[in-house]
C-alpha cells in the first residue's frame, strides 16, 4: 500500500509504502469494516487528508490491481469517509473505532 498524506498546502507529502504483513493485514480488517454506497457521490469541500493506493493481487499470472483511496478523517465526529475509484465500493464510511485505527495505521 502506498500512502501519502496531504499536507496544508493542499499538496501531497511523500508516498510512503507499507509492506509489513502485519499492518497490511490490520488494514484489510479496517477495510472489511467500511460501509460502502457505491451510488452515491459526497459533496466534499476540503481535499482529503490522505490518497492511498492498494495493490491487489488475484491471480499470480495476471498484473496487480490498483485501487486508489481518498479519505478524510472528521475531527466533530472522528468517523472517516472514504471515496474508492472501485465503483463496486464507491463512496463508504467508517465509525469511530475503525476510523481510529486507519487513522494511526495511515498517520504513524
Amino acid at each position: 500500500m502506498d500512502v501519502q498524506v496531504v499536507k496544508t498546502d493542499e499538496s501531497y507529502g511523500e508516498t510512503v509504502t507499507i509492506t509489513d504483513k502485519k499492518t497490511v493485514d490490520n488494514l484489510k480488517k479496517v477495510f472489511k469494516k467500511v460501509k460502502w454506497e457505491p451510488n452515491i457521490e459526497p459533496k466534499i469541500v476540503r481535499k482529503e487528508d490522505v490518497k492511498a493506493t492498494l495493490f491487489f493481487e488475484y491471480d499470480q499470472n495476471m498484473p496487480e490491481r490498483l485501487f486508489e483511496y481518498e479519505i478524510w478523517f472528521n475531527q466533530d465526529n472522528n468517523t472517516a469517509m472514504i471515496i474508492s475509484n472501485n465503483e463496486k465500493e464507491g463512496f463508504g464510511t467508517l465509525d469511530k473505532n475503525n476510523a481510529k485505527k486507519l487513522k494511526n495505521i495511515l498517520l504513524k
